[in-house]
């Protein structure tokens, strides 16, 4: 094997940073502190030393980066989806060394808020009406259906990976991890579609309630049939279409 074709499995495992606040990188940031942590990464909180501007930096364990793919990858859609205002906003991607490896991370802006399944925790019931959950619902397809139209995907949609920054007459999301490896295709953009109405079916308060909810409701859950739903939604314009024109009765 060639000098340029180091494998990541040769470098030691790395499965947690533990960065301390303060930390800096590269003279440019420093650490404010630990946000989440997934199996490809860990993500911090950074303040922009120069203007004192608060971003998030996602550092990727380099056994799971092997040359970089998983960060470019990450980036490049990132960046292919900038102008869907759904998706955080992607900066640069930089490196570090931690004892005495490399480390690549990319700086994002930092989206203030609550994981949709906090804010949904802490209403009456732990749950929306239907009104406010059609709301919901409309918010995250016209997100979806931005991220659909240009060819890409979520494929992970559930309540912790939702971050909700405002809300009122209607609701003002962002998205988490939305970064499944491969090409997108009918079968991905359905299951997208399912997710969106198994989040609405949630939000109303599930199989515990979902008898007593009104008809147009249940129109749009279709009892979580998959057939059922994607006879009627097969992408997640036909469903912003549809919660535009609903009629209750």
């Amino acid at each position: 094997m060639g000098m340029h074709k180091k494998r990541a499995d040769h470098y030691p495992r790395i499965d947690a940073f533990d960065f301390r606040p303060g930390k800096p990188l590269r003279g440019r940031y420093e650490i404010v502190h630990r946000l989440g942590a997934g199996w490809e990464s860990e993500v911090y909180l950074i303040r922009e030393r120069a203007t004192g501007i608060e971003r998030t930096a996602k550092f990727f364990f380099p056994h799971r980066n092997e040359r970089e793919k998983a960060s470019i990858f990450y980036a490049k859609k990132l960046h292919k989806l900038r102008q869907c205002p759904i998706v955080i906003q992607y900066y640069l991607q930089d490196s570090i060394i931690h004892h005495g490896v490399p480390v690549t991370f990319l700086v994002s802006e930092f989206v203030e808020g609550e994981l949709l399944s906090t804010f949904l925790a802490r209403q009456p019931g732990k749950r929306l009406s239907p009104f406010q959950a059609v709301h919901l619902l409309h918010a995250l397809a016209t997100g979806m259906e931005a991220i659909h139209q240009l060819g890409e995907y979520h494929g992970d949609l559930h309540s912790d990976n939702i971050i909700v920054q405002r809300y009122g007459l209607g609701f003002e999301l962002k998205l988490l991890d939305m970064f499944h490896w491969g090409a997108s295709s009918a079968q991905h953009i359905h299951d997208d579609v399912i997710n969106l109405i198994r989040l609405f079916y949630d939000a109303i308060g599930g199989a515990k309630h979902y008898a007593r909810q009104p008809a147009a409701v249940k129109a749009i859950c279709c009892g979580l049939k998959r057939s059922l739903i994607l006879r009627k939604f097969k992408t997640a314009g036909q469903l912003r279409r549809h919660l535009e024109t609903l009629e209750w009765s």
